[in-house]
């Protein structure tokens, strides 16, 4: 217990000057320490804000026409066309890689045939668990003279139809905070995946709560109606960095590289052995 004395000094102050031990000390700054810690564990955790997950399949007539028709947007086609250039990376250089590559969660299959366009060796398989985005996918392939090689079926990305080993390359773009078993999918990947092929995937990033209302208005500023509806609405279901960490530590790929493209999106980039 703290000893408390009146040293000669003391009247000069007015009052005792308290003395304690070492002990007593290490104790109140231990104590100190621990409440700061909690308390700012309750402030970090405020800020997080939590995530709101979206339904796995986006498949309304409304839903299918605001995707198609936002790829058309210069600014949303510039974005396509940056994960186009990452999805190239992960083969060949651009117009010699062959082989077949699939796309998980295609939507309309605007990202699926932008990458068959520009590698006509290439076959490009894409799924969807909407009937409506397959089918308007399908439509796109033949308007574009690409249904030879761009292929679309319905299937749900935790149960992929393909055989083991069956994928170059898999890739998938903005579907991530979409899913509900997101561990599933990835081993999904990892098993139509050949052993040295590669998995590339974009999605989303989600912001602190603070972040939120800037994030949205900054990013989405591009979007409008139904578009500018979803954005948000995908933003508030994304991951951040450390929750994808987890998934795929919780799905195998410890090697996968994660990557950020400006605060807006994240992904990872997963390269499996060579023969």
């Amino acid at each position: 217990m703290a000893d408390t004395k009146s040293t000669p000094n003391a009247s000069k102050l007015g009052r005792p000057i308290r003395r304690a031990n070492a002990g007593a000390l290490l104790r109140r700054a231990h104590s100190r320490r621990r409440s700061f810690e909690i308390e700012w564990g309750i402030v970090m955790s405020w800020l997080q804000m939590e995530r709101k997950p979206e339904p796995e399949v986006m498949g309304s007539e409304d839903e299918v026409s605001a995707y198609a028709s936002a790829a058309g947007q210069k600014h949303l086609d510039a974005m396509d066309n940056t994960f186009v250039d990452q999805v190239l990376s992960l083969g060949a250089p651009e117009g010699n890689a062959s082989g077949r590559w699939l796309d998980v969660g295609c939507g309309p299959g605007n990202i699926a045939l932008k990458v068959a366009r520009r590698c006509p060796r290439l076959l490009i398989a894409g799924l969807d668990r909407s009937r409506n985005m397959v089918q308007t996918a399908r439509r796109a392939a033949s308007e574009s003279g690409l249904a030879s090689r761009a292929f679309f079926q319905q299937a749900s990305a935790d149960l992929i139809p393909f055989a083991d080993g069956a994928f170059d390359a898999v890739f998938s773009n903005s579907v991530l905070h979409h899913l509900a078993n997101p561990c599933k999918v990835f081993e999904e990947m990892l098993r139509v995946l050949k052993p040295e092929g590669a998995i590339l995937v974009r999605d989303l990033c989600r912001p602190s709560r603070l972040a939120y209302p800037w994030h949205v208005r900054w990013y989405g500023r591009h979007y409008s109606g139904i578009m500018k509806r979803l954005f948000e609405d995908s933003v508030r279901a994304a991951y951040t960095p450390e929750e994808l960490a987890g998934l795929l530590c919780g799905s195998g790929m410890l090697k996968a590289h994660i990557f950020h493209d400006e605060r807006s999106h994240m992904g990872f980039v997963y390269r499996g052995h060579s023969l």
